[in-house]
């Protein structure tokens, strides 16, 4: 076996043991050149015989403790495989990959309803459903019908080094990242799915004008700006967080997870609330329309939604849960140091909520952020 094909098993066993987080696990995925049919996917072997659910999903989330109550009900575990990329997923599914349950995120609802890859969820067979967060159960609804079952949700912002970075006695900014004191010491996400919005956030710009000319331009202008001041743009959280922590970087746009794994180092770093708003995504579960097992797609949806699975992905990720029940099963302590309240809905009300976007503008942008990162 290649060096290359061991480097990429090793991942996958990272991500399945909650080592990596589905955003570390496919942006490592893509930093390797590595696209979804290069990587081994699980075999349905002799249970996809037996006819158990299959959950198409983010490497890291396809793991035995978000899944218990669906193997608690049928004898067995789901099969299940990951993917590198929302896009990616929806491409090989559109292309008669025969799956159950996928994972996108609030901001892909628009595009996988549009072009018919999910169909409603039946609410009522979900047991765990009323125990939702009532802002996330709305995500992904049309004239009444849900396509999406919010599981996770977390914030994009920016942790921060207090001991290299001088606030000046002014409140949190998005502005750090713009500081020019600190040229050259700064890192930003290299994926315009949130680089984009952060950066929309600080220019004041409202999400729901996101997709104007004037305002992708307004937004564009102030990334072309802060490119100069970039030491790198990160697909690797982890060398990111690395550079943080021997202050090779005294700032970076990030995810929630970082500070969490830099303070278990030792390390000196705050996670900023910045005085514009933080960045506030959400991803969950929907059945594909071909599904073949609809009533164990259910199954699947109603254990990654339980409180069970929400304890997990607060504690091991650092990540908020839709399950209100999942906060009342962590102590107090544990949420300050994960930076969540107990009533999770004054969090996210505090936030910036992406919202649904054309496949237009993605690729818009998507093509603007390639130029100015490349200086241009």
């Amino acid at each position: 076996m290649s060096e290359k094909a061991l480097s990429i098993e090793d991942m996958i066993s990272r991500a399945r043991a909650g080592k990596l987080s589905r955003r570390q696990f496919s942006q490592m995925l893509v930093a390797a050149g590595v696209t979804l049919t290069a990587v081994p996917v699980a075999t349905r072997g002799a249970r996809a015989e037996e006819g158990e659910a299959f959950y198409f999903t983010w490497g890291g989330y396809d793991i035995p403790e978000l899944l218990e109550e669906y193997n608690e009900k049928h004898g067995a575990y789901p099969d299940t495989a990951p993917y590198a990329s929302s896009s990616e997923g929806l491409t090989k599914v559109q292309a008669g990959f025969v799956v159950d349950v996928m994972h996108p995120c609030n901001t892909n609802m628009g595009e996988w309803i549009g072009s018919g890859v999910i169909q409603p969820i039946d609410t009522s067979k979900l047991s765990h459903w009323n125990d939702m967060i009532p802002s996330l159960q709305r995500i992904g609804e049309r004239d009444g019908e849900h396509y999406f079952a919010a599981m996770e949700w977390g914030q994009t912002s920016i942790a921060y080094r207090p001991d290299l970075v001088d606030l000046q006695g002014e409140e949190e900014s998005w502005g750090i990242l713009w500081d020019e004191r600190y040229a050259g010491r700064i890192g930003v996400l290299a994926n315009e799915g949130d680089t984009w919005w952060c950066a929309a956030i600080y220019a004041g710009v409202p999400f729901d004008e996101i997709d104007t000319d004037e305002n992708i331009e307004k937004v564009a202008a102030l990334l072309r700006e802060q490119q100069p001041l970039a030491l790198s743009y990160y697909d690797d959280v982890t060398t990111m967080e690395q550079s943080l922590a021997s202050g090779e970087l005294v700032a970076a746009m990030t995810w929630n997870e970082t500070p969490t794994r830099l303070i278990k180092q030792g390390v000196p770093i705050k996670w900023a609330a910045p005085k514009e708003g933080a960045l506030t995504w959400v991803c969950g579960a929907s059945i594909v329309t071909d599904a073949p097992r609809v009533d164990k797609a259910h199954d699947v949806i109603n254990s990654l939604i339980s409180p069970r699975s929400g304890e997990y992905v607060i504690d091991a990720f650092g990540y908020g849960h839709s399950n209100v029940k999942a906060f009342e099963r962590v102590s107090a302590e544990r949420l300050a140091e994960l930076g969540l309240p107990r009533d999770p809905e004054k969090l996210l009300q505090a936030g910036k909520f992406q919202t649904e976007m054309s496949i237009e503008f993605q690729s818009k942008i998507a093509n603007m952020f390639s130029d100015i990162k490349a200086g241009f």
